[in-house]
């Protein structure tokens, strides 16, 4: 992938790219800091993905509950909104809605301000699930969140090699 094709992605999903031109190339010791710092948000989503399956709804299911419930008090828990929140076409956000919907988690609610607006809110049962699962996820990190800091730290604080050591890597 060009830097091209990642500013096109970035744009897809309303980002901005932070750099203008290519990034250095990365040492064999960098990659292998990135990669274990991906294994261990793979090993939490992993356990995430788990946890909501045990509970009886998509890992994308307790994503929305936890978007609603935690949405910034500067916005409405709207599906426009959980929709740019979760980085979902809004479609796609809509369809995850009804699903949740149906299985009683969430409802939709007219804007008390605004009647053109429909607003998600939780069901008791949704509260009730997403705080039992809340809860197993806060345990989990307790348990795995130092490591997954500490290769985070790894991959931050370890100053970018000069070109000239990236090409002495390369040829080894």
């Amino acid at each position: 992938m060009n830097l091209g094709e990642v500013h096109g992605a970035l744009a897809r999903h309303g980002e901005k790219s932070q750099h203008g031109k290519e990034p250095p190339p990365l040492t064999r010791a960098q990659m292998r800091r990135l990669a274990e710092f991906r294994f261990q948000l793979r090993k939490f989503l992993h356990f995430s993905s788990l946890a909501a399956d045990a509970a009886g709804i998509r890992a994308q299911q307790y994503q929305l509950l936890q978007c609603v419930w935690g949405m910034p008090e500067e916005l409405d828990p709207t599906i426009a909104n959980v929709a740019a929140r979760m980085l979902l076409k809004h479609n796609s956000a809509v369809e995850l809605v009804d699903r949740t919907i149906e299985q009683g988690l969430l409802r939709r609610s007219p804007d008390p301000t605004d009647h053109r607006r429909i607003l998600l809110r939780m069901t008791t049962q949704g509260e009730r699930l997403l705080g039992s699962l809340a809860a197993w996820h806060l345990r989990e990190l307790e348990e795995t969140g130092p490591e997954l800091i500490r290769s985070l730290r790894r991959v931050l604080l370890t100053p970018q090699q000069p070109a000239e050591a990236v090409k002495a890597e390369k040829r080894r």
